[in-house]
This record gives structure tokens, C-alpha cells and sequence, in this order.
């Protein structure tokens, strides 16, 4: 399985970031729709997967770092 993470929209392009940093860019149609960015994909034996648990995970995780670093000042 591969993982990856939504990073930009560029046109009908969608740039996405791999885990080992690797770069790829599908057609916007080819992926589920509603993707934002910061979603993580799994491709799985030809098929994609928008993983809503990794997403918020992430998501949780960065929030709580934006809160501990607006704490600090």
C-alpha cells in the first residue's frame, strides 16, 4: 500500500507527496471527489482510498502544534 498526502490543486491536476518525499501528479478526475488539501490517499491493488482517520489524525496533530507554539509567546 502507498500513502499519500494531498498537497496543492493545480488546475485539473492534483500534486500529491509521497512518505519517502517522492512527488506525483494524477488527473483530478482519477481521484475520489471532495479531496482537500492535507488528505491522505491509500492506493491499494489499483484502487485509491481517501483515509479519513490518517486525515484527522494529521490534522489533530498539527492544530495541537499551532496551539503549543501560540502558547509559547
Amino acid at each position: 500500500m502507498k500513502r499519500l498526502t494531498v498537497d496543492r490543486f493545480e488546475g485539473d491536476k492534483v500534486v500529491l507527496i509521497c512518505e519517502n518525499g517522492d512527488v506525483a501528479v494524477l488527473e483530478r478526475t482519477a481521484l475520489p471527489k471532495k479531496l482537500k488539501e492535507g488528505d491522505v490517499l491509500d492506493f491499494e491493488a489499483g484502487s485509491c482510498y481517501l483515509n479519513a482517520e490518517e486525515t484527522a489524525r494529521r490534522r489533530r496533530k498539527i492544530q495541537e502544534m499551532m496551539a503549543s507554539l501560540l502558547e509559547e509567546q
